[in-house]
């Protein structure tokens, strides 16, 4: 095979294999759909939209890049000093202003309408089957199911030996919660996102939706699965300390499976009513509320105020020896119950139950040295919560 020795050629060569070269490494990536150097083409049409209007504009910026590089090293050849070239003496010409003006143009135009397309797709929430009220508050996720009177807390379910490195990490380190979100597949679902603290955001990525999570303001986005499956994402905007510990996970069954869920769900919830009025009307040991106490204090309040109570300096207060918790009864139960404005404590109502909010105001006064001996019933805390 003959060599070739024109550097003309040789130029023109390793631009032609670069082209292709990166031509079969786009549709290498492509074809790995869990690539990591890529987006995924995802779980709805939706993603798969954006999939391709994403590989579109790579391919467009690839060509325009060998176009424009082609052009610029041909040009340094052709007319190098060493070859006697002599700069023209122009300074403007109309023919190459009004093609640098209208061929550009023209490719945006042409990359315009795709995108447009897609992008009114991704915002079309109208007529959907069902409807779920996302709030992202730090560091968890409630969903509340609009047409149900189901609703749960998401928290992050990694257990805290893997985050300080006792034990080794899980497959879904981080990636994985207690309670995920449940969706039917075939079905087109409609998220009403807001916040009840900071700004947080939604993202599923095999989902194409990412909205931000405003409080006091509510975005809108939707998604239908194709299938069946679990689909993993995060909380994308920075919220706090522990922004990374705020996973999202989204199961989406056949829509008769979902079905027997929401019935399941259903019962578990008026049965937990019917269990809190019967807490009401009776008391608990302090060896029953100090175990379930200390359970409820680790899974969500340990991560501030620490396991030992002593809290973080300066960020977090100490529980341990606090007037608060060694004094007034009443204000604990309700700084528990509704959070403490312009601050990093949240309202934990709505979160847990009477009986764990009593269990683990009932620890927090008589773990760590405080001694108290206060202890506090499901009653106690109803009647803070009412008012009464």
């Amino acid at each position: 095979m003959k060599r070739l020795t024109n550097p003309f050629s040789i130029v023109v060569g390793t631009l032609m294999t670069w082209f292709f070269s990166a031509a079969a490494f786009a549709e290498s990536v492509a074809a790995t759909e869990n690539s990591s150097l890529n987006l995924r083409r995802g779980a709805t049409d939706i993603s798969g939209q954006v999939y391709d209007l994403h590989m579109l504009m790579f391919a467009i910026c690839v060509v325009i890049a060998v176009v424009v590089f082609g052009v610029m090293f041909t040009s340094m050849y052709l007319h190098r000093k060493s070859r006697g070239a002599k700069p023209a003496n122009f300074h403007e010409s109309v023919k190459v202003e009004i093609a640098w003006t209208v061929v550009p143009f023209l490719i945006l135009i042409f990359m315009a309408v795709p995108a447009a397309n897609t992008l009114i797709a991704m915002e079309d929430t109208t007529e959907p089957d069902m409807t779920v009220l996302v709030t992202g508050s730090q560091w968890k996720w409630h969903y509340k199911y609009m047409d149900s009177e189901v609703e749960y807390y998401s928290l992050l379910a990694t257990p805290r030996e893997q985050i300080v490195n006792k034990f080794a990490k899980g497959e879904n380190y981080l990636l994985e919660v207690d309670r995920p979100l449940v969706i039917p597949t075939g079905q087109k679902v409609r998220f009403l996102i807001t916040s009840d603290d900071v700004i947080h955001s939604w993202w599923v990525p095999d989902f194409a939706v990412k909205k931000d999570a405003n409080p006091g303001f509510i975005n809108e986005a939707w998604t239908k699965v194709n299938e069946p499956g679990v689909y993993r994402g995060q909380c994308a905007e920075l919220c706090g300390k522990d922004h990374g510990y705020m996973p999202v996970v989204v199961i989406a069954k056949e829509p008769a499976e979902y079905e027997a869920w929401m019935s399941e769900q259903e019962e578990k919830q008026r049965k937990a009513r019917e269990e809190e009025q019967r807490l009401l009307a009776m008391s608990m040991s302090m060896d029953e509320l100090m175990k379930e106490g200390e359970r409820v204090y680790n899974a969500t309040c340990a991560a501030c105020h620490m396991p030992n109570g002593e809290g973080l300096q300066g960020v977090f207060p100490a529980l341990k020896g606090s007037k608060m918790v060694t004094e007034d009864q009443a204000a604990h139960i309700d700084i528990v119950l509704n959070g403490k404005t312009g601050t990093a404590m949240q309202a934990f109502g709505k979160m847990l139950s009477l009986k764990e909010i009593a269990a683990v105001v009932t620890y927090e006064r008589n773990a760590w040295g405080n001694n108290t001996g206060d202890i506090v019933q499901p009653k106690d805390v109803n009647a803070v919560a009412t008012g009464q």
